[in-house]
């Protein structure tokens, strides 16, 4: 009995219908997982669990904040983050990878979440790490930060080719 079971949703004896369950993600959820985007974090996910005959389905929410590190002043943010995803729990042997379907032995009784949660969080991140802005518009980035970089960067005076002169005055025949 591991830290994932925490993570576990029995559904063997369950009656056919839907069903909730809660999980409350902190920071010592985040130190299981090698892959490092995310060691900080607050979120809630809801399992809605609707049980049939023949399968399972599986409806994620969930809503919190992780902490990043900004691409543009490197400082730690707290980034919010929201996602929804539907899962079809299927009974059987079967080699077919799905991204919809996880298939479980039909002597299974219950099935881990952990993997999946980390997995929808990190889906939930946006491509680029940036503070957001205040509510008065400007950015939410460190303007020490941001100031210094302006000053160092590299600004290179660009004499024009005499090709691409000649080539811009081609249509105005």
């Amino acid at each position: 009995m591991g830290w994932r079971t925490k993570y576990d949703v029995e559904f063997k004896g369950l009656k056919e219908g839907l069903h909730e369950f809660e999980f409350d993600i902190r920071d010592e959820f985040f130190e299981h997982f090698d892959q490092g985007l995310v060691s900080v974090g607050s979120l809630k996910v809801t399992v809605r669990l609707e049980k049939r005959s023949l399968f399972l389905k599986l409806r994620f929410r969930l809503n919190g904040w992780v902490e990043l590190t900004c691409d543009r002043c490197l400082e730690n943010y707290r980034q919010k983050v929201k996602y929804k995803n539907e899962l079809f729990v299927k009974f059987g042997e079967s080699d077919c990878e799905d991204d919809e379907i996880i298939w479980v032995l039909p002597e299974e009784h219950r099935i881990n979440l952990a993997q999946l949660f980390y997995e929808y969080i990190v889906l939930s991140i946006p491509m680029k790490h940036v503070h957001p802005d205040k509510k008065n518009g400007e950015s939410g980035c460190d303007k020490e930060m941001i100031d210094r970089l302006l000053q160092l960067e590299y600004k290179e005076e660009r004499k024009a080719d005499p090709r691409w002169e000649a080539l811009k005055n081609w249509n105005n025949n």
